[in-house]
């Protein structure tokens, strides 16, 4: 009840809710949404301009751009939500257990951390996807396999500074498990911060995604996918303004809803900057 009233009381957070919510409807119920069928040709309406039959108009191959753009939220929503599930089960294993044991262990994963981190995500993605098949699963198990250091130092220094309270100690005392206190007592109260560092993560994995499919080797085409309708649209840019304008608003309007809602969340769940907002 706390978090719902201090959710109702940020501005950030609820501005960032208004965007996504709508967002997460169409991805939903795109089938119910979609006024005509996003892959289905019309070779007698090529490159229309928005009008009240095709509102965001129609695309080179006649299909109706507002149908493919409604289609591209779901692969979005599919990408950000896996891709970032993936980085932040990766990310909360290892850093709980580096913490929680340190020494040679928690030496070995921070080098591995540090490893992994010299690399630039973004070319480290493009070097694994050129081996692989491009497609939507392949994209988020890498997106996800690339991006989860962040979350692992963050549980490990949140980590750090719970193992030695009161409350670990009895746990201890009473003879628990490593597992049953690292799981039962300790990741419960280290969890917050990685709400918010996972809720920017799905913006950063939708941007991920909309960059590979422009350059062609993400989702492909007949799929709709916000990325691959801009590569489809920089060809006639310049006669047909609508192909770029819609899917790039979508993107853009997607990413700053979770950025919002993320800073949000950091907001509501950090006591002390929700003090300093007073």
């Amino acid at each position: 009840m706390e978090f719902l009233t201090n959710l109702r009381k940020n501005r950030l957070a609820l501005w960032g809710l208004l965007i996504l919510v709508p967002m997460f409807f169409t991805a939903v119920f795109a089938q119910l949404l979609s006024p005509h069928n996003p892959v289905e040709p019309n070779m007698k309406n090529v490159l229309a301009a928005p009008s009240f039959s095709h509102p965001f108009g129609t695309d080179m191959l006649g299909r109706d751009v507002l149908s493919r753009v409604v289609y591209g939220s779901r692969v979005s929503l599919l990408v950000g939500f896996v891709s970032v599930g993936i980085a932040t089960i990766i990310g909360v294993l290892l850093g709980a257990v580096s913490g929680y044991y340190g020494g040679v262990v928690d030496a070995i994963i921070m080098r591995f951390v540090d490893l992994m981190m010299c690399f630039p995500t973004f070319f480290l993605i493009l070097a694994v996807i050129a081996f692989l098949e491009p497609s939507i699963w392949n994209i988020m198990i890498v997106i996800g396999l690339t991006s989860w250091m962040g979350i692992s130092r963050l549980v490990r220094a949140e980590i750090l500074s719970i193992k030695n309270k009161e409350f670990v100690l009895a746990a201890r005392a009473e003879g628990l498990s490593n597992a049953r206190i690292i799981f039962s007592h300790i990741l419960p109260n280290a969890l917050s911060p990685v709400w918010v560092v996972a809720t920017l993560g799905i913006g950063g994995a939708i941007l991920t995604e909309s960059a590979l499919s422009f350059l062609g080797i993400g989702v492909q085409p007949p799929t709709a996918s916000w990325g691959n309708l801009l590569a489809q649209a920089k060809d006639n840019i310049e006669i047909a303004w609508w192909l770029s304008l819609y899917p790039g608003i979508a993107i853009f309007l997607t990413v700053m809803g979770y950025n919002l809602l993320g800073e949000g969340l950091s907001d509501i769940l950090d006591p002390r900057r929700r003090y300093q907002a007073r």
